[in-house]
């Protein structure tokens, strides 16, 4: 018997449907049509005639690619009978980042780094040896707007977080990158308030060349009063401090002078240790002034390298920056803000607090101030702020004689100890914001009387004699950075009855002012996690057969 050996067949898997038009995610019946499923091809037309809705409307295949075919399913309902309807259409896909060209081909694949040896270290350690370097080839071209050239009746302007444009490039604001080292290279941004520190390598020999150490390098390049204008608007100094070796600061009073760093007896003088940048913008975006702040200094030879600040603040036209009393606690010493609520609350409720900060010129709570005359009616007017955190009291003396009428001089003493406008409100935080309506503390308001009407004839008008304002704050946050916040502000008017004096005696009477702070936080308890449970369960038959 002789027989050849047959070769076993090998059976392939079937191949994958890629088409989606033969993909159907809703036939669940063998042979049969189900219902509502519009991309059953066991359905005929009968079928589709009957159905209300297709459940699938769109079948896809592979969601990880950027551009793929897809199926849409849908009915035809003025249709008599209704049909269904078939399209097959390119898709994108939105939830993946694709990138369909690309102009940097050295991003296609990994390039091994250039090892540092003998013959091209100078050269590495110039590319890369800043704090930050680029990477970017010689043959892009960075100049957009030769490309694209803009439209003539386009009007540009200044919007938030976008860069502070100069006629080089960008305002610069130095600042650590990727170490405490300054880099050149970070801008400015608009209405982006920003305080840097860095440290900047210094040496004497070399401070001339150190472009960081001049003031010429901040104030040099002018700024473009929009993008892509031709209006300029020039740096101008604001003031000059020269801070001496051992820290004392004198404020010079000729700021118009451009002072460069200079070498005298081992000594590097005028030397940029902090630059602070005053933009003033209108509401169309435009910037319409730029001025620098420069605190100067000197090093000696022993310094290696010095530490640098950096600041820029932003201020709209025809106003005035108010300023805060912590960030966001109140800070021991600096006034307590306070406002009042604008007529025609509650409606509408986005201008709460609107005219806070018009009390007086910085929105800050305010009591009488005492003069070296003691004379209450000579110090109509005088007020001096409340500084969070200290006990104040302020008084003079009233000479009142019979001439003097109870009413008139009832609303001139009030006046004197509340002020014109006294507030409504005080600001729980000291960078609380106007329009934070639960950040305002209402002022309560209490009378007293120091003496009792006991005789019907006698006169009820009542004069006020001093005003106690009673704060009270707690701590607020961590007990590793506790912040002072404000919970309750009472101001208590104190009266006196008016006795009307027989012609020609006269008589003085104390008036008064005073403020107390008082802690009402609770004593502080630290919180600990909870400790973990652990959830044992044993077999039903663990302890068989014992049990």
């Amino acid at each position: 018997e002789t027989g050849a050996a047959t070769p076993a067949r090998t059976r392939s898997g079937p191949a994958p449907v890629t088409d989606v038009a033969k993909l159907c995610v809703c036939d669940l019946l063998v042979a049969q049509c189900d219902v509502n499923c519009c991309c059953d091809p066991d359905c005929s037309a009968a079928d589709f005639s009957l159905f209300t809705t297709c459940s699938v409307p769109i079948v896809i295949g592979d969601s990880r690619l950027c551009s793929q075919k897809a199926a849409v399913y849908s009915l035809d309902v003025e249709a008599n009978p209704p049909e269904r309807i078939f399209k097959l259409i390119d898709q994108v896909n939105p939830s993946i980042f694709c990138i369909h060209a690309t102009n940097y081909k050295q991003a296609l694949y990994f390039r091994s780094p250039e090892m540092p040896t003998s013959e091209n270290f100078d050269q590495l350690l110039k590319k890369f040896g800043t704090a930050t370097f680029s990477t970017e080839p010689d043959s892009w071209n960075m100049n957009t707007d030769a490309q694209n050239p803009p439209d003539a009746n386009e009007t540009y302007r200044y919007e938030y977080g976008v860069p502070v444009l100069t006629v080089d490039a960008f305002l610069r604001l130095p600042s650590p990158v990727v170490s405490s080292w300054c880099s050149d290279e970070n801008p400015a941004a608009f209405l982006v308030s920003q305080a840097t520190k860095c440290t900047r390598s210094v040496s004497v020999e070399k401070c001339g060349s150190i472009q960081g150490l001049s003031m010429l390098f901040y104030i040099n390049s002018s700024i473009l009063a929009v993008p892509r204008s031709t209006q300029m608007v020039n740096i101008t100094v604001q003031s000059i401090v020269v801070q001496s070796l051992n820290g004392m600061r004198t404020s010079l009073n000729g700021s118009d002078v451009l002072r460069l760093p200079t070498i005298l007896d081992e000594l590097c003088l005028n030397v940029v240790l902090g630059v602070s940048y005053h933009i003033t913008y209108t509401d169309a975006g435009e910037i319409i002034e730029a001025a620098a702040s420069f605190v100067l200094g000197a090093i000696n030879k022993e310094a290696l390298s010095i530490q640098q600040s950096f600041e820029i603040s932003f201020t709209q036209e025809n106003t005035k920056p108010v300023p805060l009393s912590g960030n966001p606690g109140y800070v021991v010493g600096l006034p307590v803000r306070a406002g009042f609520r604008p007529q025609g609350y509650p409606f509408p409720i986005e201008m709460l607090f609107a005219a806070a900060l018009n009390t007086n010129k910085y929105g800050q709570l305010t009591m009488m101030q005492s003069t070296s005359t003691q004379d209450c009616l000579a110090a109509h007017g005088a007020r001096t702020p409340i500084l969070f955190g200290y006990n104040m009291v302020s008084g003079c003396k009233l000479r009142i004689t019979a001439a003097m009428k109870c009413q008139p001089l009832a609303q001139t003493l009030l006046d004197l100890l509340k002020g014109q406008s006294f507030p409504e409100y005080v600001a729980s935080f000291g960078n609380s914001q106007a329009h934070d309506v639960l950040d305002w503390v209402p002022i309560t308001h209490l009378h007293a009387s120091e003496q009792r009407i006991y005789n019907t004839f006698q006169s009820s008008c009542q004069i006020p004699v001093s005003l106690e304002i009673a704060v009270k704050w707690t701590k607020y946050g961590s007990l590793v950075n506790p912040q002072a916040k404000i919970v309750n502000v009472t101001a208590t008017i104190t009266s006196t009855t008016w006795k009307q004096l027989p012609s020609g005696r006269e008589r003085t009477i104390p008036i008064t002012s005073s403020v107390v702070f008082t802690d009402v936080s609770p004593p502080a308890e630290p919180g600990y996690k909870a400790w973990p449970t652990i959830n044992a369960k044993l077999p039903f038959d663990f302890f068989f057969p014992f049990v």
